[in-house]
């Protein structure tokens, strides 16, 4: 019912900054929780961020203090603000949103999450 797609992502060098963007279109709504994550070869899928519907929000420890999410609610836009890039935020970073209203803040918790795009790759060099 709702479908997601990233945009933003490229090949940046360490201590660089991207802007990561997934639009969302069909069956919006900003009561759900939204979350960025990311998946490297042979790695398991990792949340990265999350934001719920009051804009709390929730970081893996590994890009806290570096990487900011946000929502544009007007315009069905969720944001991933990277910055001080390291190579290993190399991966293929996906949006998502969960399969119920979020009422008890944000996820990253994979299994929480319904729909997904079809991620947007980042290569940070060193």
């Amino acid at each position: 019912q709702v479908q997601l797609r990233e945009s933003g992502g490229g090949s940046v060098q360490a201590g660089g900054s991207l802007r990561l963007s997934c639009a969302a279109s069909g069956a919006t709504s900003s009561r759900f929780c939204m979350g960025w994550f990311r998946q490297a070869p042979g790695k398991e899928r990792e949340g990265v961020a999350a934001i719920d519907s009051a804009d709390g929000t929730k970081y893996a420890d590994s890009v806290y203090g570096r990487f900011t999410i946000s929502r544009d609610n007007a315009k069905n836009t969720l944001y991933l603000q990277m910055n001080n890039l390291k190579f290993e935020d190399t991966a293929l970073y996906y949006c998502a949103r969960t399969k119920r209203f979020s009422v008890h803040g944000p996820s990253l918790a994979s299994s929480w999450y319904e729909s997904w795009g079809q991620g947007t790759q980042v290569t940070v060099s060193s």
